[in-house]
């Protein structure tokens, strides 16, 4: 490329969304997303990250032109994007630096994306489909609603989370039942909680107490039986490390908190290594994101993937949800996300 073209740009997108999404921080109808490109749209890569993870965009932004304004050739190997990329930026912003980088050297091979990071092809497996925080009864229609999903994941931390769980297995009796508390529950609240709740058949609880405190999150994992997976408290190797000295049995993976695909990829091994089971998850993100971290299907447990359901405006096509929400994956190279038609 000409020396004074930079390597990459990026642009702000605004994702609306179908109904006003809530959880226990608060409610949006709207998420803003970052796409990167790299020059000639070599390589795809998007930063997004909620407000609540207190990632500030001018830090984002700061670190894409201090990136963009270095004089280095792009890496053409896997193994060469970690020291590209580097570890001084927010791991949104890294990671749409790395999900580019990747996208790039799978086009240039011709693989997909999974078949270049020498991953098992992805399955068809059926994501779980995201009920905000409402009203018992509004929880209810809105589970009803989506009666087509084969796996529901509540959104809890409200004030009176048990007979929300009880209107939704009445409504939906069928169902598979993930619950997310998106740490606002204490310890002892969680234990009292979820034994309640498991009269209506859970499968698993999302992370139930804070973010800093995985002893707590032990605490709930060695008093109930079913899984307990950390989501705000997994943002690095070293977090998987204390999540399992503490007992905890699984993680939810999302590659705007760790910063890509490349630390994503050590977490999931490591996490595997220590007996942790696998959520891959996602942001309220474009496709380009939840279709990168779908390539990593072959090694999970669960998919919470169902971002794209959730937003009216779609930028990008990249993973197809069937009528009951199970994903295929795209059958193109890279990531295999393209603009969307109008």
């Amino acid at each position: 490329m000409p020396e004074s073209q930079p390597p990459f740009s990026w642009q702000d997108l605004t994702l609306r969304f179908v109904t006003p999404f809530r959880v226990s921080y608060g409610a949006t109808e709207t998420r803003k997303a970052h796409w990167l490109r790299l020059a000639d749209d070599a390589g795809w890569g998007e930063g997004t990250i909620p407000p609540y993870y207190g990632v500030a965009e001018t830090d984002m932004i700061a670190y894409w032109q201090r990136m963009a304004a270095r004089p280095l050739p792009l890496p053409d190997r896997v193994e060469d994007i970690p020291a590209w990329v580097g570890e001084d930026g927010p791991a949104p912003a890294c990671a749409a630096i790395d999900l580019a980088l990747h996208d790039r050297i799978a086009k240039l091979q011709g693989l997909p994306l999974y078949e270049l990071l020498g991953l098992p092809q992805p399955p068809i497996m059926a994501t779980s489909f995201t009920i905000g925080i409402d009203e018992p009864e509004q929880m209810a229609v809105q589970a009803l609603a989506a009666r087509a999903y084969p796996i529901l994941k509540l959104k809890l931390g409200g004030d009176d989370d048990v007979a929300c769980v009880a209107a939704v297995r009445a409504a939906r009796p069928d169902a598979r039942l993930y619950v997310d508390a998106n740490a606002a529950w204490v310890p002892e609240q969680a234990v009292s909680n979820v034994r309640v709740m498991t009269e209506f058949g859970l499968e698993l609880i999302e992370q139930p107490t804070a973010k800093a405190d995985i002893e707590g999150m032990g605490y709930v994992q060695r008093h109930i039986d079913l899984p307990i997976v950390a989501d705000e408290s997994l943002q690095s190797l070293a977090d998987v490390e204390r999540l399992a000295e503490a007992g905890v049995r699984g993680i939810n993976l999302k590659l705007m908190k760790v910063g890509g695909l490349g630390p994503g990829l050590r977490v999931l091994q490591r996490a595997r290594e220590l007996g942790m089971q696998i959520m891959l998850g996602c942001m309220i993100e474009t496709a380009i994101g939840v279709t990168a971290v779908a390539h990593l299907a072959g090694m999970a447990d669960w998919l919470d993937l169902d971002a794209p359901l959730l937003v009216a405006n779609h930028p990008f096509t990249g993973v197809r949800y069937d009528e009951h929400g199970f994903i295929h994956m795209p059958e193109r190279p890279g990531i295999g996300v393209v603009e969307t038609e109008e």
